[in-house]
């Protein structure tokens, strides 16, 4: 009875949490043990109800009923899942971080993430994930949302930053972001700090 009531809940959990969300055991584990969320989850996956992508990383899909397929899961989604199972601290660089700030369109052909975990590369769906260990000053102690635009505007380069962009970047953050992000970007590079204060300067968000 103790492991069907575990089953229940766990299911219930990923049901209320909606198409689109991705999990690992750690996040049942205050409804059973590390060993019944795990035969939870792979009952969930035999049945259908969940599908795994990779391995201990699993999905409640979305399902296209116009394209008779599931909607592949988020790689961000998925990347933020990983890191939350390693216990790292990421953060999206390159043409990512430009993609997920809105800065470009192009989806990116490898997701890249600066990360305080070891160096890791994962493949899911055509998709691939790559994790790159660094000791930068640029994520430790800043919020997601300071490192984000950090490794933004790094991506894009002193030289290739236009008013427009730091346009689009301000009207992107709200006021108490725009605040703590000038105090936390203090010890950025010299350049980056700038811009950060142009985009983050007092006026209405």
């Amino acid at each position: 009875m103790k492991r069907v009531t575990s089953l229940k809940k766990i299911e219930d959990r990923i049901v209320s949490s909606g198409t689109g969300s991705i999990f690992i055991t750690s996040d049942f584990t205050d409804l059973a043990s590390s060993d019944s969320a795990n035969r939870a989850l792979l009952r969930l996956e035999q049945t259908g109800v969940i599908r795994r992508i990779l391995f201990g990383v699993y999905e409640y899909p979305e399902y296209n009923e116009f394209l008779g397929e599931h909607i592949a899961p988020s790689p961000d989604k998925v990347a933020q899942t990983l890191a939350r199972k390693f216990g790292w601290t990421i953060v999206p660089c390159g043409d990512t971080a430009l993609n997920l700030l809105g800065l470009s369109t192009q989806v990116p052909a490898v997701w890249s993430y600066v990360s305080d975990g070891t160096y890791k590369e994962y493949t899911f769906d055509k998709t691939t994930i790559k994790f790159k260990k660094t000791t930068n000053k640029e994520i430790s102690k800043l919020s997601y949302k300071t490192a984000l635009v950090v490794q933004a505007l790094k991506a894009l380069g002193k030289e290739n930053v236009t008013d427009s962009i730091l346009i689009k970047l301000k009207k992107g953050l709200a006021k108490a972001e725009k605040k703590k992000m000038l105090e936390e970007a203090k010890t950025v590079t010299s350049w980056i700090y700038e811009l950060i204060k142009k985009i983050c300067r007092s006026d209405e968000a």
